[in-house]
């Protein structure tokens, strides 16, 4: 385990890290590349090194998205369930290579499923944290036609979150077109929750950026493939873009 920084240099004490589904699969962009998580796991390990207190939401996009569903005429909610149990998937191969780390993690769901996980009661995941574990949050919010992004900003208010990291895979930021397309698409350093609304940039959506702006939680989107990402966030270090009030 490399030395990690002074804890007194931390810029947040709470967070939440929002992993999407497709971060798990790895370059194959399908199911769970357990080298992938592996990596995530190791930079949660040295963040909750720092004594800064880590939850967790994660996307199950790597095996079915609602809007998936939807698009080859399923009922949306249905759908949008099927969502909700990948994600749990997801949630338990993370806690499993966090704790082959050492790491005490707790795994709360939306949906009752004890067997796997404690159902999600707010005051106990408060306290999970207070205690130094980490929680997951999975199966979204337990309601359908709401998307992850929404249930990071939901649980981030609930707990008193100081901010939400959005780990991106293959992009650094936010910039104004595609990157990946355009050559000369822009970068942006920092974002006001409107622009990024009125702009229809695609850092979260809109339910969620709204829930964000209304509650003053910061997101700062960064990429995950660059190992130590998630901790230099938390430190206040320039990575990636800022979405926040002016």
């Amino acid at each position: 385990m490399k030395q990690a920084k002074n804890c007194s240099q931390k810029k947040y004490r709470r967070v939440i890290l929002k992993l999407s589904g497709e971060a798990f699969a790895g370059p194959t962009g399908f199911g769970l590349d357990l080298d992938v998580v592996d990596s995530i796991a190791s930079q949660i390990r040295d963040v909750s090194a720092m004594g800064v207190e880590m939850s967790i939401v994660v996307g199950g996009g790597n095996f079915w998205r609602g809007a998936r569903g939807e698009e080859e005429g399923m009922d949306r909610a249905t759908s949008d369930y099927m969502g909700m149990l990948a994600t749990v998937i997801n949630c338990m191969a993370l806690q499993e290579r966090l704790e082959k780390l050492g790491l005490d993690t707790r795994l709360m769901t939306a949906i009752d499923m004890r067997e796997v996980a404690e159902p999600y009661i707010r005051r106990k995941a408060i306290h999970h944290l207070k205690n130094g574990r980490i929680v997951i949050f999975g199966a979204g919010s337990g309601n359908p036609y709401f998307s992850t992004d929404t249930t990071a900003a939901l649980r981030a208010a609930e707990i008193g979150a100081e901010a939400i990291l959005m780990g991106k895979q293959g992009t650094d930021g936010v910039y104004d077109s595609d990157p990946n397309v355009n050559p000369d698409a822009r970068k942006f350093e920092q974002l006001d929750y409107l622009e990024v609304i009125n702009r229809r940039l695609r850092v979260m959506d809109a339910t969620a950026t709204t829930l964000c702006m209304d509650n003053g939680i910061p997101l700062i989107v960064f990429d995950l493939d660059v190992y130590g990402n998630i901790e230099r966030a938390v430190m206040g270090e320039k990575v990636g873009t800022i979405v926040g009030r002016e």
